[in-house]
Order: structure tokens, then sequence, then C-alpha cells
């Protein structure tokens, strides 16, 4: 199945059938030490950071995809006021780990007649 995503509170041409809760997917990815390693010498320097984008992105993407996962397994087809919430954390030996949470609120939407 296919969640709608949106982060608006409602979904132009559907009506809320039913509330369900809340869905979220958390997603947690690190660079390697090189990496790290790399990216604090760059930052020394000043400077756009493409590996740490690159990292963030996905992130994103893949608590998006965990969301959706979620709203699935609850009976939803829709998520709606969806938002981030991230961090950042040290998990030692020059690992950085970084979180993002994908959250909403699950919903079964029907579309409007035309």
């Amino acid at each position: 199945m296919n969640i709608l995503i949106v982060t608006m509170d409602t979904c132009p041409g559907y009506r809320v059938e039913k509330i369900i809760g809340t869905a979220f997917g958390t997603a947690v990815r690190s660079r390697n030490v090189l990496g790290n390693t790399l990216s604090r010498i760059s930052a020394f320097f000043g400077g756009k950071q493409g590996g740490a984008i690159r990292m963030i992105n996905q992130t994103r993407e893949d608590a998006m995809a965990n969301l959706s996962k979620n709203a699935e397994a609850m009976g939803a087809n829709a998520v709606l006021a969806m938002r981030f919430d991230s961090g950042e954390f040290d998990a030692g030996q020059m690992k950085v780990m970084e979180e993002i949470t994908a959250y909403g609120t699950a919903v079964r939407l029907t579309a409007l007649a035309d």
C-alpha cells in the first residue's frame, strides 16, 4: 500500500474517515571513523559538508520509509501533519550518530466525490 504523507492538517479532495493515532518512524545513521575525521578537518577550514549532508538526507528518507511502514501497520492510508525531529549524539570512538524521527497523525482518508 502507498501511504500518503502530507505536512498539512487536512488533505484537499479527501475527508478524514477515521483518526487512528500517532505514527512515527525513526532512523539512526553514523559515518565511519574516516568520514568523521575528514569531516572534522573540513569543518576546521569551513565550507559545505557534503558527506554530512548525504548522511542526513539518507537518514531522513529512512525515517519517512519507517513512518510509512508504521502507519500502514496501524491500518492507515495516510499521515497528516507530518513533522521531523532530529538530534545527534556521540557514540564514542569518534563516531557521531544522527537520529531523525518523522511523526504525524495516522488516518484513514476517503476521496470526496467530484
